[in-house]
């Protein structure tokens, strides 16, 4: 039913956008766009997927003569993959989350290892995708009100977020708190949540090269999204400043992952044609939110071929 309801919210936004908008113009915008740019844009999803999953590789603990624990590329590819299909399907990215179950029922790590090494993985892309956002808000000339609001908002929440992740003991400050606060139905998945971020500290800061490793490769990873979020713009035969993209990509970004909508689709557009109204034109904006939720579809649909293997999983789950 809740998955009903955000399809529904998702085709009444975008019915909405569609209706005040030109469609004949949105279809014109595709007409006249760059075709080489749009091949190289879309292409990015390819590296993007093979760098997410060599460090999904490289979050695998050391054995005894410090080799990693076995995770193939090919098998951490198809893992990235059927996380992609997931996300499609499952609120607020918890596709990614179920990357810990399948890793768990194939043997490659405990059950509460994997699930702190995706939660270790999730709170690296966050933090990256806020770095990135402060950075290009701080240097967004434009800032009215809502802007400033945005830009305290978005550095508060990296300050947060690495406050958690570097500290045990505003960690466990933070969690003692939340328990103490948050209703009763919210309290034992807080309180697993605390366990597994504890022994995600213990984990990735008792190896500070392979933290700072995977930490590096977090910002550069989402840097290539933003920078291909960039290039579809220039496929669109539009304009704006890189550093200006840097802020407003990522809150639309953020807004998509808002769990109100099918994969993010409809939210993320609206966000899309608000923040980039000073640039160009509602329906290249919305063309733009076409070619974003096709960086979700596409390995979605590289992973369909692969679902099958991890079916039995997915049915476990649900039991």
């Amino acid at each position: 039913m809740k998955r009903l309801i955000s399809i529904v919210v998702s085709l009444l936004i975008l019915a909405v956008i569609y209706w005040k908008i030109d469609f004949r113009g949105l279809v014109q915008v595709f007409q006249n766009c760059d075709r080489t740019w749009m091949l190289i844009s879309l292409g990015m999803v390819v590296p993007i997927t093979l760098i997410t999953a060599w460090r999904l590789q490289q979050l695998m603990p050391k054995g005894k003569r410090g080799e990693k624990t076995s995770l193939g590329f090919a098998e951490a590819t198809r893992l990235i993959l059927v996380a992609s299909v997931l996300n499609m399907v499952l609120p607020s990215k918890m596709g990614d989350i179920a990357k810990a179950y399948f890793m768990r029922e194939r043997g490659h790590l405990s059950g509460s290892l994997s699930l702190s090494l995706v939660i270790f993985e999730k709170a690296c892309d966050m933090l990256s995708l806020l770095l990135w956002c402060a950075f290009g808000l701080l240097l967004y000339p434009q800032k009215d009100w809502l802007f400033w609001i945005m830009t305290v908002s978005v550095v508060a929440g990296l300050v947060l977020g690495g406050a958690l992740l570097g500290s045990r003991a505003f960690a466990q400050f933070f969690f003692d708190l939340a328990q103490t606060v948050a209703p009763k139905k919210l309290r034992t998945k807080l309180y697993s949540l605390q366990t597994s971020w504890r022994e995600m500290h213990e984990y990735f800061w008792g190896d500070r090269q392979q933290f700072l490793k995977v930490t590096a490769t977090s910002i550069f990873i989402w840097f290539l999204h933003l920078l291909q979020i960039w290039f579809f713009i220039l496929a669109l035969n539009a304009w704006t400043p890189f550093l200006a993209n840097l802020a407003l990509s990522p809150l639309a970004i953020l807004a998509g992952l808002l769990p109100l909508t099918f994969a993010g689709v409809g939210t993320r557009d609206a966000a899309l044609i608000l923040f980039y109204q000073p640039y160009f034109s509602a329906q290249i904006a919305a063309a733009l939110g076409v070619l974003c939720t096709s960086r979700y579809l596409l390995p979605a649909i590289g992973g369909l071929p692969f679902l099958s293997q991890y079916m039995a999983t997915v049915r476990s789950l649900r039991k």
